[in-house]
């Protein structure tokens, strides 16, 4: 994989999901009004370096808008996100993530972020390169068979968080009491996985859009081909496996969402049906077996007997419309 090309608030990447997430607000604004329903506690999306994302309670008392830089509640300390989303879309995101708790329990907004945090914020970006390269020289140091993936200093340089990718469990407490020492704050090793690692990359993948995980998706599936036989459509044509494969070295997210999208006896858009379908047809109900697209042709097996026969496209599409 890849190193993290773009990782932080200030992005291109994040102008444009920022830009999105506005539009979106309009259009419920339009439809519901900006007021929350009575009793509900204002609520936002806030997001932080790595494409991190948490929800806070805003009790400031200002209506803050997307985009907005904010000071917020940290352990033991404060750090700067940026309000990703607000109002009826933050709370409903709070649902659907399975959050129960009452926004009393969440941290709050400390306050909107003034110039020279906004700019000592970029100055912490900038000496990210520098405190990264002096971790990978300890990691070395200590012969730690291990893979620094990002690090994330807190805006008051409280805390420095360590990302890392390994394939067994690391002794890494000599590095931590050296990274402590030398940057004077506390140091959290995160152990993440090859899609977390997608995620802070924060980049492009081979359809030319951005990362699923980095944009819109609010929790990384971690299998998203729980049934393999469902997907792997085309059986008697040729395998394209590594147009399922992301930037993460695991079956993409995005293909996860395609599965089921079709119902039994449905069509794509390109009128090829879908394996797993049935039909009808004069000798028996059948079921479509597989598909080949190249050789324009479908394969279909009969429930009863389980005789199979090909198909063109053309004679598919008779049978299907027949009443």
């Amino acid at each position: 994989m890849s190193t993290v090309i773009c990782s932080c608030l200030l992005g291109d990447n994040a102008k444009v999901r920022l830009k999105l997430s506005r539009i979106l607000h309009e259009e419920v604004s339009d439809l519901y009004g900006d007021e929350l329903p009575e009793g509900s506690q204002p609520v936002c999306e806030v997001e932080m370096k790595g494409c991190r994302r948490e929800f806070y309670a805003n009790k400031t008392g200002q209506q803050i808008g997307i985009g907005t830089p904010v000071i917020l509640e940290a352990d033991g300390g404060y750090d700067l996100g940026i309000v990703y989303s607000a109002g009826r879309i933050a709370a409903k995101k709070l649902q659907l993530k399975g959050h129960n708790e009452e926004s009393e329990a969440l941290p709050s907004i400390i306050r909107i972020a003034d110039e020279n945090e906004i700019r000592e914020f970029a100055d912490i970006r900038k000496r990210e390169p520098e405190i990264k390269e002096a971790c990978e020289n300890r990691i070395e140091r200590h012969h730690l068979d291990m893979k620094l993936v990002d690090i994330d200093l807190r805006l008051d340089q409280q805390k420095l968080s360590v990302y890392y990718t390994a394939t067994h469990r690391v002794d890494f407490r000599g590095l931590v009491r050296d990274l402590a020492g030398e940057f004077k704050a506390r140091i959290q090793m995160v152990q993440i996985t090859t899609r977390e690692e997608a995620r802070r990359a924060n980049t492009q993948g081979p359809c030319g859009c951005a990362l699923c995980c980095s944009t819109w998706m609010q929790k990384i599936h971690a299998n998203p081909f729980a049934e393999k036989p469902q997907i792997q459509e085309n059986v008697n044509g040729d395998n394209h496996s590594f147009n399922t494969i992301g930037l993460c070295n695991r079956p993409k997210c995005c293909l996860s969402f395609s599965k089921g999208a079709h119902k039994a006896g449905g069509c794509r858009n390109n009128g090829w049906p879908t394996v797993g379908s049935t039909i009808a047809t004069r000798d028996g109900s059948a079921v479509v077996d597989g598909v080949d697209p190249q050789k324009k042709s479908i394969w279909i097996r009969y429930l009863d007997g389980g005789q199979k026969r090909r198909l063109s496209l053309e004679q598919y599409t008779a049978l299907s419309s027949r009443k």
